[in-house]
């Protein structure tokens, strides 16, 4: 069995593949100040409460965008699995042309779902939109060439601005609203953050579509921990259908274990 890490701002979201087929996922708050024994332990223990035996890990894949944490993981997996990890970094196989200026700036976890898009959709012009800590589009044509992309504020963190910033204004749930126009604080704030995100979206989309794709509609892939409010919006009814094609939430670790077979 391979475990897959993929180590964001806010979670820690792993996965464990038997094979081809990822048969576990588990979310942990991603820590800065964590030790190899807190996070080998932890590792070790949902698996267990899983039903998985962490002797039967044969290979550990880590893709991080936050270095701090990544002097500890790897001594984790040394510790507790007694395997030196895969790290996808600059200098690794990924089957990707890199048109970044500067490739070693494009972050792991945005190469990882560019390989994973690129595998299940081949010879497809791709847009792919990740709903993290931060909200990230990446463009990649049919010949596997990373174009570039699009970076900005996530929900959370423009939520997080709002609270923090202003002297009435509170935390809220993240949320599809029922309507545009809110009748309470609460309200007004979610409608501002899913119409505001929304309105984005369209723009950045329609905009990297002629620009990248010179205006041939690409395949629209949508990842994250939020990408699931925009299809309960489209499932409302809210959004019409063509906002994406596939929401695929396991892409990032489907990526990391594409990446770790091309490397051995």
């Amino acid at each position: 069995m391979i475990l897959c890490l993929d180590v964001g701002n806010s979670q820690i979201h792993g996965g464990v593949f038997n094979g081809e087929k990822l048969e576990l996922q588990f979310r942990r708050t991603t820590r800065h100040g964590s030790t190899s024994d807190e996070l080998g332990v932890f590792l070790r223990t949902v698996l267990k409460e899983n039903d998985l035996n962490p002797e039967k890990i044969s290979q550990v894949a880590i893709c991080t965008v936050v270095p701090e944490v990544l002097h500890s993981l790897k001594n984790a997996c040394r510790k507790y699995f007694n395997l030196n990890p895969f790290i996808l970094q600059a200098g690794v196989k990924t089957g990707l042309k890199i048109k970044y200026r500067n490739p070693i700036e494009v972050g792991a976890d945005r190469i990882a779902n560019a390989i994973a898009a690129t595998h299940l959709f081949e010879k497809n012009n791709l847009l792919i939109i990740d709903f993290g800590t931060a909200t990230t589009f990446c463009a990649i044509n049919s010949e596997k060439e990373y174009l570039g992309g699009v970076i900005l504020p996530g929900l959370k963190i423009s939520m997080s601005t709002l609270e923090s910033s202003t002297s009435k204004l509170p935390a809220v749930e993240i949320v599809v609203p029922k309507h545009q126009l809110g009748k309470s604080t609460v309200e007004s704030i979610q409608s501002g953050l899913f119409y505001g995100s929304l309105g984005a979206i369209k723009e950045i989309k329609c905009g990297l579509t002629k620009e990248a794709f010179k205006g041939e509609k690409p395949k629209v892939i949508v990842t994250g921990g939020f990408a699931s409010l925009f299809k309960e919006a489209t499932e409302m009814g809210i959004l019409t259908n063509d906002l994406f094609d596939e929401e695929i939430p396991d892409l990032v670790l489907k990526g990391l274990f594409l990446a770790l077979k091309m490397n051995t």
